[in-house]
C-alpha cells in the first residue's frame, strides 16, 4: 500500500469543514504512503463542524500549487462558502486544473472550482444543493456515488467516502492528466 510514496497532497479548508470529508481522505492518501499538507485561509487550527480540530501546515496566500502532485477540496457548508471568497485559495486551486493535476472535491466543496471558472465541460457531482451553481458553470451535474472526469474526482456526501477514497488515490497514482485543464 504505498503506490503514492513520494507524492505530497494538498488539502485546503478553512473553518467549518465536514469532519470525516478531511481525515478520510487524508487517512486514504497517507496510508498509501503520500504526505498530506493542511493548507487554509487561517493559521494555527482550524476546527471541523462536529468539532474536529486540525493543524494548519501552510497559508494559502503563500502556497505555490507547483510543489504539490494533487488537491483534496473537503466539503462542509460553511467551509465551502467561506472558502470560495479567498482570492488566494481560488488561485491556488485553478493552479491544479492549469497544472493538469487531480483534483478531488466532494460535498459542498466544489462551490470554490465555480469560482476558480474550471467545470465549464466538466461531468462531475456534488451535495445536491450545488446542483444549479454547478450547471450555471457549466458542469453537467449527475447524481453518483463518483464521478471522474479527467483527475476531477468528486462525490456527494460522507457516505460515498469509501468510492471517493478509492478513486482519488488512483488518480493521484496516475499523476498528472493532461486533459485536466483550467
Amino acid at each position: 500500500m504505498s503506490h503514492l510514496n513520494g507524492k505530497t497532497v494538498a488539502f485546503l479548508a478553512t473553518n467549518g469543514f465536514e469532519d470525516s470529508e478531511l481525515t478520510s481522505p487524508w487517512q486514504a492518501v497517507t496510508e498509501h504512503g503520500a504526505q498530506a499538507v493542511l493548507v487554509s485561509p487561517e493559521t494555527g487550527t482550524i476546527t471541523g463542524k462536529n468539532g474536529h480540530e486540525a493543524q494548519v501546515d501552510e497559508a494559502v496566500s503563500a502556497a505555490d500549487a507547483g510543489r504539490f502532485d494533487a488537491l483534496v477540496l473537503p466539503g462542509g457548508v460553511a467551509n465551502g462558502d467561506t472558502i470560495r471568497m479567498d482570492t488566494d485559495a481560488v488561485r491556488f486551486a485553478k493552479a491544479f486544473f492549469e497544472q493538469h493535476k487531480p483534483v478531488g472535491v466532494i460535498c459542498h466543496g466544489g462551490w470554490i472550482l465555480t469560482d476558480a471558472d474550471v467545470v465549464r465541460g466538466r461531468t462531475m457531482t456534488s451535495y445536491p444543493s450545488l446542483r444549479t451553481d454547478l450547471r450555471n458553470a457549466g458542469a453537467t451535474w449527475v447524481d453518483e456515488d463518483v464521478v471522474t472526469d479527467h483527475g476531477l474526482v468528486s462525490s456527494r456526501v460522507p457516505d460515498d467516502l469509501p468510492a471517493f477514497n478509492a478513486k482519488l488515490v488512483e488518480e493521484i497514482a496516475e499523476g498528472v492528466h493532461e486533459r485536466q485543464t483550467a
